[in-house]
């Protein structure tokens, strides 16, 4: 009698947000690589679906897309119900959507400053919660946030308060999932090229060798990010040099750490690590 061939195992499924540029898009093709069929999510459908077009076709995996405001709370609400799914499983969740601010805490626009919350903080506040409640009843999963090396400098605006945020919420997380098998990471990048920088005019590195050592590159921190996160470390900061700066603003004083910041152009105090 001849036994039946059993079933191929399906892919492990990634759920990655602001998955159209950047450092999305580099942790969406990274993961691809590695054999996950994804769900990727943006605020911008057509965008979306000429991304999944892309990453089906180079590397022959299964692309769901969703199209979501992670400001817009009934936007945010969908994506944490995929998330959370158990007849669709997410393996892997990647909040990675965020973006910064031009302008000063006190007398910006709050409208802008609260969009910014929910974005960086609420909708990982949110989806973090929705992986791990769904992610521990099967004994598995990896939840990686996207933080910055610029949440460890205080007086360094909203952005950086709002990555502090992050750093700590993944720090509590991956301390409450301990020998459940689920695992969270945040990776704390410094600057790195992104569109982010070229659409507000930044410099993103130049012929000098300080600039090309202070700079990384959206594969650097991904390859990084992720070789961590399947590990099971709770901190990555990618390359030794941003080691030693994290380091450094890990344990200077942190009055010192803000006088030499607010000490810096006003120009360069707005140009955070890890904007996206």
């Amino acid at each position: 009698m001849t036994s039946a061939t059993p079933p191929r195992p399906a892919r492990p499924t990634a759920l990655v947000t602001g998955a159209t540029a950047g450092l999305g898009a580099g942790f969406a093709r990274s993961l691809a690589r590695r054999g996950h069929d994804l769900v990727i999510v943006a605020r911008d459908a057509e965008r979306l679906d000429s991304t999944a077009a892309a990453l089906r076709a180079e590397h022959g995996v299964g692309v769901e897309v969703l199209a979501a405001d992670l400001s817009v709370r009934a936007d945010l609400d969908r994506v944490a119900q995929r998330v959370g799914s158990v007849e669709a499983p997410v393996d892997v969740l990647v909040n990675n959507a965020g973006f910064g601010l031009k302008q000063r805490f006190f007398d910006g626009d709050p409208a802008d400053h609260e969009r910014m919350f929910d974005v960086l903080c609420r909708a990982v506040m949110v989806l973090s919660r929705a992986a791990a409640g769904a992610m521990v009843p099967r004994g598995r999963g990896r939840v990686l946030n996207v933080g910055s090396v610029a949440g460890l400098v205080p007086g360094g605006g909203h952005y950086s308060a709002a990555k502090a945020y992050v750093i700590v919420l993944t720090e509590t997380l991956a301390g409450e999932l301990r020998g459940t098998g689920v695992t969270a990471t945040v990776v704390e990048p410094g600057y790195v090229r992104t569109e982010f920088h070229a659409r507000s005019g930044m410099r993103s590195g130049g012929s000098s060798s300080l600039s090309n050592r202070i700079w990384l590159d959206i594969d650097e921190v991904v390859d990084a990010a992720l070789d961590d996160t399947f590990a099971g470390r709770v901190v990555s900061v990618p390359t030794r040099r941003w080691k030693a700066v994290s380091t450094l603003l890990d344990v200077a004083p942190r009055r010192l750490v803000s006088t030499v910041w607010n000490a810096m152009p006003s120009g360069a105090r707005r140009r955070h690590p890890t904007q996206r």
